[in-house]
């Protein structure tokens, strides 16, 4: 069993969508400190989960991170999906046929922090003159 365990029971708990906690909340449930990287890198809260344990905690519960706040020290996890049977369990048969995920650290780190305005079209050029003679 995982440290972290305790969040995963909290998570599952919640009734609501979007569960705000500060990191002192999050510390008062899994029972120990935050590991330091957890204070000053915003990259610890990403949703890789080959982040650290804590990582597959929340995403085996059915939630992702959001709006990380390192200066105010908080989060939010909202919910994406069903819990799985178990926080930490052995990859299925597809997962290791389809071979190791191998993906950057960062790698959702920003998630949550970007927003596009409506009526924005992405597919536009930056440029308005690219593309014309």
């Amino acid at each position: 069993m995982s440290k972290y365990e305790p969040l995963a029971a909290f998570l599952r708990a919640q009734r609501t969508d979007e569960v705000s906690l500060t990191f002192r909340e999050i510390e008062r449930i899994v029972g120990t400190r935050l590991p330091p990287k957890a204070q000053h890198q915003r990259a610890w809260w990403s949703n890789n989960p080959n982040n650290n344990v804590m990582t597959k905690v929340w995403l085996a519960a059915g939630f992702r991170s959001e709006r990380v706040d390192l200066e105010g020290r908080r989060l939010t996890f909202r919910r994406v999906g069903k819990a799985s049977a178990s926080t930490l369990s052995e990859p299925s048969q597809a997962e290791l046929a389809s071979g190791p995920v191998c993906r950057h650290p960062l790698f959702g780190a920003f998630e949550g922090l970007i927003r596009i305005m409506p009526g924005t079209d992405l597919t536009a050029p930056a440029d308005p003159s690219w593309g014309k003679d």
